[in-house]
């Protein structure tokens, strides 16, 4: 089985490590991190195959989640690949707003480690073990 690309872009290196940690021990799911929302585009645009899942938090200084899917559905690449918001805000105002912006989905923070492999899955329809 081929693993499954995910692209998680945050600011914060403690998280970004949380993350790449709990991914990488999924064997169905391979990772790549980024900083910042134009590190993400730089890594998409840097030849390798375009990731099949975007995983992004939602504050970021600069460009935000928001502002990154917008970009992304720019591009040939990446115009269908979902983008799953990791966010701290978690009302229905909020969620209701990042669906309608076209989000897959929103995984709201703290989130658990333990199973956010199978949350990303669960609002993507990801393949995995």
């Amino acid at each position: 089985m081929t693993p499954t690309r995910i692209l998680y872009v945050d600011d914060d290196p403690d998280i970004r490590h949380i993350v790449e940690l709990s991914l990488s021990l999924d064997p169905s799911l391979q990772i790549r991190a980024a900083a910042s929302g134009e590190e993400a585009l730089a890594a998409i645009d840097d030849g390798c195959p375009p990731p099949q899942v975007v995983l992004v938090d939602m504050m970021m200084p600069g460009m935000d989640g928001l502002a990154l899917l917008a970009q992304l559905r720019e591009r040939p690449a990446t115009a269908a690949v979902p983008v799953v918001f990791m966010t701290a805000r978690g009302r229905q105002a909020d969620l209701d707003r990042y669906h309608a912006a076209g989000a897959a989905g929103v995984i709201v923070k703290p989130f658990d480690p333990l199973t956010l492999a199978d949350r990303i899955r669960e609002v993507t329809g990801a393949s995995g073990s």
